[in-house]
């Protein structure tokens, strides 16, 4: 057994140990015929598509094989989201505050922002013209933009969004990576739309103000809004498809819970300092990490539940201790 064969059968760890059994070493054959002379390592393609592999039989075995379409619904919605608070704050980003003002700003825009809110759009744009993997790599632009902007505003001192505004789009965009390969029409024109939608909204609402003021009401007010649509929406999707016996809207609606708690920290943690009058970062930071492991926590819950039900609903093959006939 060379270098090359050890990785791959550790990679074929993510597959149940029944699936391995039985169909692993032909697995392994597959990658070994194509792998290239001299290769001593899986390509970064064959470990994502190993691991992909695995997660599906795992959901398949645990009878959640709804849950990835569910998912990939939920990416949609994200998406959409993330493009639409890019078109809000991008578009206001162009009102800076007046000179006589004596605002501090970054030439002619409100702050540093205005980069990361225009690789957001040119992400929804790559979506509404390109397949989903090249739309991967925007969106993955725009997600580095997004996470490198605080360090760079400091070592810059320059302004920046406010980090309670910057999270959720992190984690909205994290989301949106599950989007399928092969999106259909409809589902790349979306987030370009209400990006454009966003845009026009906050040009007539926001006019001559400086944007400074709306990311300072987005920090309880606006934010905690979108993530309530946001579930709402989900919610409506579930009951719709539910009807027709289609689980996804379920699944996408309880992922959802996360990027929507990160939408609505600022709200709980102002619940927080209520008594004061003034929210803290701590106070901030203690709702994030809340936010963090109950949203997780609740999708892996409803895994377990789900699992625990199909395999109760499911007849027993084990033959009958005295007759001998199976279920």
């Amino acid at each position: 057994m060379n270098d090359l064969e050890r990785r791959y059968l550790r990679l074929l760890r993510a597959y149940p140990a029944d699936y391995r059994r039985a169909r692993g070493a032909e697995i392994v054959g597959t990658y070994l015929d194509l792998a290239a002379l001299g290769q001593r390592w899986p390509t970064p393609a064959d470990a994502a598509d190993l691991v992909r592999g695995g997660l599906r039989q795992r959901l398949r075995a645990a009878g959640v094989t709804d849950l990835i379409p569910g998912v990939r619904l939920a990416a949609l919605l994200a998406l959409v989201t993330a493009s639409a608070l890019a078109g809000v704050w991008g578009t206001a980003e162009l009102h800076p505050p007046p000179v006589e003002w004596g605002v501090p700003h970054v030439g002619p825009f409100v702050s540093l922002g205005v980069v990361v809110w225009a690789a957001w759009l040119l992400a929804a744009v790559v979506l509404a013209v390109a397949p989903g993997r090249v739309a991967r790599w925007a969106i993955t632009l725009a997600l580095v933009l997004t996470i490198a902007l605080p360090p760079v505003a400091a070592a810059l001192d320059a302004i920046r969004p406010p980090l309670m505004v910057l999270l959720p789009q992190v984690v909205l965009g994290l989301l949106g990576l599950a989007l399928p390969d092969r999106p259909s029409r409809a589902i790349r024109l979306a987030p370009a739309l209400s990006a454009l939608l966003a845009m026009l909204g906050t040009e007539f609402l926001v006019g001559l103000d400086p944007v400074f003021i709306y990311y300072g009401a987005a920090m309880e007010v606006f934010l905690p809004t979108v993530g309530g649509l946001l579930l709402a929406v989900g919610a409506l999707l579930a009951m719709g498809l539910a009807l027709g016996g289609d689980a996804r809207g379920g699944w996408a609606l309880v992922t959802l819970l996360t990027p929507a708690g990160f939408l609505a920290v600022p709200g709980l943690a102002d619940n927080f300092g209520a008594a004061r009058g003034a929210v803290t970062f701590a106070e901030l930071a203690v709702s994030a990490v809340a936010v963090a492991l109950a949203g997780p926590a609740v999708l892996l819950l409803t895994v377990l539940f789900r699992s625990r039900r199909t395999s109760t609903l499911k007849p027993s093959t084990q033959p009958c201790p005295t007759c001998g006939a199976r279920a």
